[in-house]
């Protein structure tokens, strides 16, 4: 790659590699993630410095991964001795290519798809950005091999002009970014040794992901100095089957699912309240009942998660207010059923009393303690299952988890019981109140004003990153008491699932993301704006990183 780009200007030099991570087919979950780990390691082995030191360019196996899929790594290091260090990381994978529909084929193509879209008449936007020549198509080209381009083009740049760099810079890429974040959650462990071995001090962690208008017309180019958390707030639903003759002596779980669903989806006075920062409300990302096969008997359980975005807002409140809405959920079907069961008797004439319909609301750890005081042994139980089930879906294996003490404490009460599942995205940003990050943040601000005089550019910053990041699994602010929280209202923590908490904590990297721009990630329609980010952003990132490590900001 280096003899393909060495004579390059700059600009073309993040094009060219952004071409050429485009056309591997890196789609998360396959073998496709191993390509794009070879070549991102054959490109920077290219660069002269890293053929003189090649014990600074290494990878790092996922461990149990079938696919094989790794983490790549790169030091260099600065001309002078210092421990202080930036980190540059981005994300190697993708998500599919069915979007693409009868041109799939051609979904790793950028001049294709801008030759395509030239003549689209069905989004005149998109056709007028591919008629401008200033975009670049195709899968992965913003989310986010883009960002990785940016980040070899500058690692390339400063192995060329060392006595720019007047600190350590580490460049790692990550596989497994768009469902899990294995990746990333395994380079923890990889950070740790490097700051005990080479003594590496790390001032800052930018990463390169994406950025995109937030309203039609935006002219903002935004930079964010922290991520959004995560967690997957779930809802188990019993209820009492009933035949359809009789359904007035059930409990129909899929209609307490139902008012959860209405309560929660979308729902903006279920989100945080944080003026000025893009704060998104919990949106449902599945929904099922337990019937395998149509019969005419009632569901006799119902499955809900949702997506919740961590900002300020603790696990614990998130906790309660899934209880919350389970609970309003569970004594609405009360209301409702006496109603309709009052008509239904006056119109038939029955004179009996009316069935039960109270539904209890209770946490998993409150779950799991009643179950131990039945005599059930619920890590056993819990060993067992996910050994029964090695390769199912962490979500799924929750709720079998649940199923299971169920029938080992013979426990079939109507109840909704309410968890986490996995993934567990920790959320970060910078802190006035802590020296080094106000600092950081004080740095950057001073570079967004310089950068938008010079190139006319409208740069906004936020607080929280507004997609789920990589960059969650390098610092925390949630403490040691709420991740308890979680973890005692988590199934399976530590068996199927966990991540290193204590570690994260003890990395504590202030992050930021200064991403490329573009539009509509994760469709048919992505696109990146070269001359912002070829042009503008990999100056910007380089202004940060020689201001944190000359001492601006930092220890």
């Amino acid at each position: 790659m280096y003899r393909q780009i060495k004579d390059l200007p700059f600009e073309q030099q993040a094009e060219k590699i952004t071409r050429d991570l485009v056309r591997i087919r890196s789609v998360n979950g396959t073998h496709g993630e191993v390509d794009i780990a070879a070549r991102l390691e054959a490109i920077i082995r290219s660069f002269p410095f890293f053929k003189n030191h090649p014990d600074l360019v290494w990878t790092q196996r996922l461990k149990g991964d079938k696919l094989g899929r790794k983490n790549v790594f790169a030091l260099l290091e600065s001309g002078v001795p210092t421990d202080k260090t930036v980190i540059y990381h981005g994300h190697t994978d993708t998500v599919g290519t069915s979007d693409f529909g009868g041109i799939e084929s051609f979904a790793l193509d950028p001049d294709y798809l801008q030759t395509f879209f030239k003549n689209y008449d069905k989004d005149a936007d998109t056709k007028a950005d591919a008629v401008s020549g200033d975009w670049l198509f195709g899968r992965g080209a913003l989310d986010m091999k883009s960002g990785d381009a940016v980040h070899l083009s500058n690692l390339l740049y400063y192995s060329d002009h060392r006595g720019e760099l007047p600190g350590n810079l580490l460049v790692m890429f990550n596989p497994v970014e768009e469902n899990d974040h294995k990746g990333v959650i395994e380079a923890v462990e990889e950070l740790i040794r490097l700051r005990r071995e080479r003594h590496l001090t790390y001032l800052l962690a930018i990463n390169g992901d994406f950025v995109s208008p937030l309203y039609k017309g935006d002219p903002h180019r935004y930079v964010y100095t922290g991520s959004a958390g995560k967690l997957l707030g779930c809802f188990y639903i019993r209820g009492r089957e009933a035949h359809v003759g009789e359904t007035f002596s059930g409990i129909d779980p899929t209609w307490i699912a139902g008012r959860i669903n209405t309560a929660l989806n979308n729902n903006m006075d279920a989100a945080e309240k944080i003026p000025g920062e893009v704060i998104l409300p919990p949106s449902c990302l599945y929904q099922r009942d337990s019937k395998p096969f149509y019969n005419v008997q009632t569901a006799g359980a119902a499955y809900l998660y949702f997506n919740y975005f961590l900002y300020e807002r603790s696990p614990e409140d998130v906790l309660r207010q899934l209880e919350s809405a389970a609970q309003a959920a569970c004594q609405d079907l009360e209301v409702f059923l006496k109603k309709q069961y009052t008509k239904f008797s006056g119109n038939c004439g029955l004179k009996a009393d009316p069935p039960d319909w109270s539904t209890l609301v209770m946490t998993y750890e409150a779950f799991a303690e009643e179950a131990r005081t039945t005599g059930v042994d619920v890590e056993e139980v819990t060993e067992k299952t996910v050994q029964i089930h090695p390769s199912e879906d962490f979500r799924r294996i929750s709720y079998r988890i649940i199923e299971a003490l169920e029938a080992a404490a013979k426990d079939y009460r109507p109840k909704v019981i309410v968890f986490f599942a996995p993934p567990y995205c920790p959320h970060n940003y910078l802190r006035a109140e802590i020296d080094a990050e106000r600092r950081c943040d004080d740095l950057l601000d001073r570079m967004l004003v310089k950068t938008g005089k010079k190139t006319g550019e409208l740069f906004a910053k936020k607080r929280f990153f507004p997609y789920l990041a990589d960059s969650s699994y390098l610092a925390m602010n949630e403490t040691e008491e709420e991740t308890n929280e979680i973890i005692e209202n988590f199934p399976g923590w530590g068996r199927m699932y966990s991540i290193p908490t204590d570690r994260i904590r003890r990395l504590n990297i202030p992050v930021v993301d200064m991403g490329v721009y573009g539009k509509k990630a994760h469709t048919w329609m992505e696109r990146v704006y070269k001359p912002y980010s070829f042009g503008v952003l990999p100056r910007l990132i380089r202004g940060m990183t020689e201001g944190v490590l000359s001492g601006t900001c930092g220890t």
